[in-house]
Formats: C-alpha cells, structure tokens, sequence
C-alpha cells in the first residue's frame, strides 16, 4: 500500500505547511467509498438530531402559549433565546475546534444538547425552560458549522458539492422529522413527550469519539504530524480494504504560500483575501436564515391566529412546507456540482423572493394559498441555506476553517433571531401581506449580494482556494 508522500519520505516534513498540502493531496486520490458514507452516516445522525431540536420549539409553541398564558412578546422570547444560545455556541466552537479539533467539540456539543432536552420534560414555567433553551442553543450552534468542516475537511475536490450536501441533507430531514412527528405526537402527547425523545440521541457522543477520527488536515496544521501520518494512513488502508484496489500515487502537492499564524484568527478573516469573503457568506447567511425562520417559527401561530386552524391542521399545513424545503435541498444537491455555489446561492433566493413577494402582494386570503406560495419559497430558501453549509468551509484555510464556518454560524442565528422578531412586530400589527413582501426584500438582498460579489469554488482543491 502507498501511503506516504514525496514530502512525507523525505522525512516527516517539520514545515506544517507542506503536511497540510501533502495530506490534501492524499485526500484528492483516495474514491469514495464506504468509509467516506459511514463517517458521514455517524456525523449526520449527529447533525439530524440537532435539527430536531432546534425546530421543536416552532411546533410546541402553541400547546406552550395555551399552557403559560404567554403574551406575544413572551412568544417571541421563547422562540429567540434558543438562537441567541445557538449564536453564541456557533462563535466559541469555531475557535475551540480549531484550537483542540473537530471530533472533541462534535461529541461534546451533542452530549449537551441530550441532557438540556431531557431536562426541559421537567420545566413548568417559561424562566427555567429559556434557560435550558439558551445552554441547548450553545450546544446546537456549535456543532452545526463545525460538522460541516469536518466533512469537508475529508472529501476530495472531485464532486465535493453532492457528498457534503447529500450530507448535509440531515439537517433539512431532522427539521421535517421534527414537523411530522410534531405534527403525529404532539396533539397525542404533549410537548413534554417530544422532548424526552429528542434527549435520547445524546449517547451519539460515545459512537463518534470511538468511530470517527480526527481531521488530518486540522492534525497537519497544529504541528502534531505523527498523529496526522498515522490517521491519513489508517483511513487509506481502510479505503484501499473496502475497495479491493491500491491507491493511485498521490498527485504532487502544490506548494503553498501561508501568511503568518500570527494574524491567524478573527483579524485574518477581516483582512487581506479572506474580509471580502467573510463579508460576502455572512450576508448570505444573514439574508438566508431571516427569510427561513421569520416564516417557519411563524407559521403554525399564522395558521391558527389567522385563519382559525386547529392544531392539527396548523402543524399539518406548516410539515408540507417543511417536506418542501426537504425536496429544494435535495435538488440542490444533486446539482451544486455542475451549477457552482454562486449560482445556485444566486437563483435559490432570487426563486424565494419573488414567490414571497406575489404572496405578500396577491395571495395571502387564505390558509391554501399561504400553504402553496410559502412551500414553493421553501424549496428556493431551503436550497440555498443547504448549498452555504458546503460553500463556507471552503472558502477558508484549514488553520482557521472551524472559525470561518462558525462565524458564518453566528450570523445566521442573527437572522434566526431578528427574523422571528421583525415578523412578529409586523404581525402584531394585523399585516400579513407586509410579513413576505419584507421577507422578500430580505432574500432579494441576498441573491444580488451572491450575484455581484461571491466567488466560485467548485471543482477546487481546499488547499486551492484557501492556502
């Protein structure tokens, strides 16, 4: 079996640089095959059970509101301290996982989330349950990015965008599991109930520190090169096991030109190459989540405030949405690839803003037609929030990738959090249509936003675009 590089018999290369160019080239030659599919099944499992938690709130909200004799601002505060958590957790993983690596701060942050779930069974007013929600929200917030690091610290460049999207289709799922066993469970059972079955997949902890290996490309970069050969040359003899062929000789690795670790960091990604990045994913994380939470945390309240739903009905009519959001991801998967990232950004929230738009404008008299326009908005809004899960750790180098990503995180959940706020502001003052034709605005901003200043990276060797 062929495992080391040029740059790795010559010595172990004490240039961390070079490793990190060495290992990515390793990377590039190794096929996807079973070992790529289970790893991405452990971290997936891991992802999906936390967008289960993050939407749980949306469909307990009405049983909670009936429950606490909660106000509209309650409400509001309710639905947005779980995102001010997931805030916060995005910025402290980024850094953390890059400084003590990926796997660590996935295990623990899926730990947290298990725990914070079952204790909120036990919750009886609303201060002790946005308590929990915001320590949950840590935990959620962290993971998300920082998993999608991992992936694609671990995918070759050749159809990088369907692997890690395929992926990262868990997430979307978790958030249509959640709504159609809202949607089953919770008129049956109570709120109480979905939670105690969100805590359960808290054990995932145990199975990803044991069967997942660290990133070799985070290992190279840190200086621990022995572990890094080690673990790159495990998963090549696993790959060459499951495969039945030996692996092809790595292409030599280009050389690569890295700015000091002294600037590594939060200043790095306002500086130099990577601020206009930085600016550019932000927006589109910003614009992307607004839209996509100021309409699904909404909702199932719209349905029944509105137009006089019953709970069934509402979460029903808010779980075709979601399925639709689900059915938008997946074809953007299977298309990223021969589209590009800018483009399918581009369109998916143009496609968005122009749904919510005629909706605001023309067609929100009745729960059918909200229904029918908000599900096709979904399937554009949901597409592009999945394709920046695969953009954004591509943009940035591996010494400060977790950061980037979580960064990127961060804004979102300031989306998530001011995009429930606004609408709810708006919808207290009895204008529905005002509701889209804002959120309208908000993905129009984004789409041009994409259009004009985001750069393509498909089809890209990590080490290319971000050395």
């Amino acid at each position: 079996m062929t495992t080391d590089t040029p740059h790795a018999t010559a010595g172990r290369p004490a240039d961390t640089a070079a490793l990190v160019a060495a290992i990515g080239a390793r990377f590039e030659r190794l096929p996807l095959c079973r070992w790529h599919v289970t790893v991405r099944l452990i971290i997936g499992a891991v992802t999906f059970f936390e967008a289960f938690d993050q939407l749980l709130i949306a469909y307990a909200l009405p049983e909670l509101r009936a429950e606490w004799h909660l106000s509209t601002g309650q409400t509001t505060s309710l639905i947005t301290v779980g995102s001010m958590g997931m805030l916060a957790g995005a910025l402290l993983s980024g850094r953390l996982a890059d400084r003590i690596g990926r796997v660590k701060v996935i295990a623990a942050c899926i730990a947290l989330s298990g725990v914070c779930s079952l204790l909120l069974t036990l919750c009886s007013s609303p201060g002790p349950f946005m308590a929990l929600r915001f320590v949950q929200g840590l935990a959620i917030g962290g993971e998300v990015p920082v998993a999608a690091t991992f992936i694609a610290e671990i995918t070759r460049a050749h159809k990088r965008g369907r692997f890690v999207l395929l992926y990262e289709l868990v997430f979307p799922a978790g958030l249509t599991a959640c709504a159609v066993l809202a949607w089953w469970l919770m008129p049956l059972l109570g709120w109480r109930w979905m939670f105690g079955l969100a805590a359960i997949p808290g054990v995932l902890c145990v199975l990803v520190v044991r069967c997942v290996p660290e990133s070799p490309r985070w290992l190279a970069d840190h200086g621990r090169h022995e572990e890094a050969l080690a673990t790159m040359a495990s998963i090549e003899a696993k790959v060459e096991k499951i495969t039945g062929e030996p692996l092809p000789q790595p292409a030599p690795a280009a050389s690569v030109a890295r700015e000091s670790h002294a600037r590594s960091g939060l200043r790095e990604l306002l500086t130099g190459r990577y601020r206009k990045r930085t600016l550019v994913v932000c927006a589109l994380w910003f614009c992307g989540y607004f839209v996509n939470y100021g309409i699904s945390s909404w909702l199932p309240t719209i349905y029944g405030s509105r137009f006089h739903l019953n709970l069934s009905d509402a979460l029903l009519y808010s779980t075709v949405t979601s399925c639709a959001g689900f059915l938008g991801c997946l074809v953007v998967a299977l298309t990223v690839d021969r589209i590009g990232r800018r483009h399918t950004v581009t369109w998916c929230l143009g496609g968005a803003a122009l749904c919510l738009l005629l909706l605001g404008l023309f067609a929100g008299g009745s729960a059918s037609s909200v229904l029918i326009w908000t599900s096709l908005s979904a399937v554009f809004f949901f597409g592009a929030n999945i394709c920046l899960y695969l953009y954004t750790p591509e943009l940035f180098p591996t010494r400060m990738r977790a950061l980037g990503t979580s960064l990127g995180g961060a804004v979102n959940r300031l989306g998530v959090i001011l995009g429930p706020i606004v609408v709810g502001a708006v919808y207290a003052g009895g204008a529905l249509g005002t509701v889209f034709v804002t959120l309208a605005v908000v993905a129009l901003v984004g789409s041009l936003t994409a259009g004009v200043a985001a750069e393509e990276t498909s089809g890209r060797q990590l080490e290319d675009v971000a050395p």
